[in-house]
C-alpha cells in the first residue's frame, strides 16, 4: 500500500483528508513541518499533502528544505491550498511542486490526482532503476579496466568498496560528519567511489606493474594518476552531464592521495579544505595498501595495519575519520579476507 503524508496546520483539514485517502493508502497526518520532518527519518512517503500557510515553517520553506536534502529531494509534493492565484502556482512549480488541488478539496478529485501522480511516478523510478543500472555498469567497465590492468594491487578496488560502505555506514550510527553524508544519495557515492583509481589507465604497463621498488622518476609519474583521474571524470561530464555519480566520481578520484597535514597530492589541501569524499578515500586506500602483499613488500598483519592508521591520525589522514575506522576495525577485518 502506497503511504502519503498530509501536512495542514488545520486539524478539520487533517481529518478531511485522512478520512477520504485511508481507505486506499497508508495515511499520516501531521499539524507541522517540523512534525513531518522528523516522522520521515522512519518513514518514506510515496507523496507528500502540503498546506501553505502554516506558522513556523510555511510550504514553500518546507518544500525547498526537502529538495535541498539529497535522501528526500526525489519524494513528490502537492501543495493543498486556498491560495489559487498564478504568482503562487508559479513560484510552487519553480520550487518542485507537482500539482495543486485547491481547498476545500472534492474526496473524488484528489484521489484522482494522487493516483494519477503515482503512477507516473511508478513510471519514473522503473526508468531511473534502468538508469541506475546503466550507470553502475559504466562504472564496473572502467573499474575492471582499470584493474585488469593492474595486476599488483589485485581485487583493491572491490575491497576499499567494502571499506567505504563499512565506513559510511559507522559515520552515520556516530554522526561524525552526519549532515553532510545524509545530504549523499549513499548508493551512488559507494559505486562511484570504484573509480578513484581511473587515472591509472594513463600509467604505462611498464611503471603500472614493475616488479620491486620504483625509481623517484617513476613513482612521479604513478602519482600523476590523481589528477589525471579527475581530468577523465572532468572529460566525461562535458560530453555526457553533470550526472551525481560523476560528480561523487571525481572528488573519489582527484582528492584521495590528500594529506590531512597538507603535504599530499596533487592539489596540496590541508584539513576539510580536503573533500570528504577524498578522505574517506584517503583511509580506506591506505589500509587495504598496508594489508595487501606488493612486489615491493610483504603484506602488512591486520593488527600491524591499524598501528600504521593509528599514528597517521591528524598528518596523514582525517582524526574524526581514523576514530570512526577504530570503531568498526573489526568489521573492517573480516571485510580485507572476503
Amino acid at each position: 500500500m502506497k503511504t502519503v503524508f498530509v501536512v495542514d496546520d488545520n486539524n478539520v483539514n487533517l481529518l478531511s483528508a485522512d478520512e477520504v485517502l485511508s481507505k486506499y493508502y497508508r495515511v499520516f497526518t501531521m499539524p507541522s513541518a517540523s512534525g513531518m520532518f522528523e516522522l520521515l527519518e522512519d518513514v518514506r512517503p510515496d507523496i507528500i499533502l502540503l498546506d501553505i500557510l502554516m506558522p513556523e515553517m510555511d510550504g514553500f520553506e518546507t518544500l525547498k528544505k526537502l529538495k535541498s536534502c539529497g535522501k528526500y529531494s526525489d519524494i513528490p509534493v502537492i501543495f493543498v491550498t486556498s491560495r489559487n492565484d498564478p504568482l503562487t502556482e508559479s513560484l510552487g512549480f519553480e520550487i518542485g511542486a507537482i500539482d495543486f488541488i485547491s481547498k476545500p478539496f472534492s474526496g473524488p478529485v484528489l484521489i484522482h490526482r494522487i493516483k494519477t501522480h503515482l503512477d507516473i511516478e511508478d513510471i519514473i523510478s522503473e526508468r531511473t532503476e534502468k538508469l541506475k543500472k546503466m550507470k553502475n555498469s559504466i562504472v564496473s567497465v572502467l573499474a575492471n579496466m582499470v584493474e585488469n590492468r593492474d595486476t599488483i594491487t589485485g581485487s583493491h578496488i572491490e575491497r576499499t568498496t567494502r571499506y567505504i560502505r563499512l565506513i559510511l555506514d559507522k559515520m552515520l550510527e556516530l554522526g561524525v560528519y552526519a549532515g553532510e553524508i545524509k545530504q549523499w544519495d549513499l548508493e551512488i557515492a559507494i559505486s562511484s567511489a570504484r573509480l578513484h583509481d581511473v587515472g591509472k589507465i594513463i600509467i604505462s604497463d611498464s611503471i603500472l606493474n614493475k616488479a620491486g621498488s620504483l625509481s623517484v622518476e617513476e613513482f612521479e609519474i604513478i602519482k600523476t594518476h590523481a589528477a589525471e583521474g579527475e581530468k577523465i571524470i572532468d572529460t566525461i561530464i562535458e560530453e555526457s552531464g553533470d550526472e551525481i555519480f560523476l560528480q561523487y566520481a571525481k572528488l573519489f578520484a582527484g582528492y584521495h592521495h590528500e594529506r590531512w597535514d597538507g603535504n599530499g597530492y596533487p592539489h596540496k589541501l590541508k584539513g576539510e579544505e580536503i573533500p570528504l569524499q577524498g578522505r574517506i578515500m584517503a583511509i580506506a586506500d591506505v589500509y587495504d595498501a598496508l594489508v595487501s602483499k606488493r612486489s615491493y613488500k610483504n603484506a602488512f598483519s591486520h593488527k600491524e595495519a591499524m598501528e600504521v592508521i593509528k599514528k597517521s591520525r591528524g598528518s596523514h589522514l582525517d582524526p574524526k575519520l581514523v576514530d570512526v575506522f577504530l570503531e568498526c576495525e573489526n568489521e573492517i577485518e573480516r571485510a580485507s579476507t572476503e
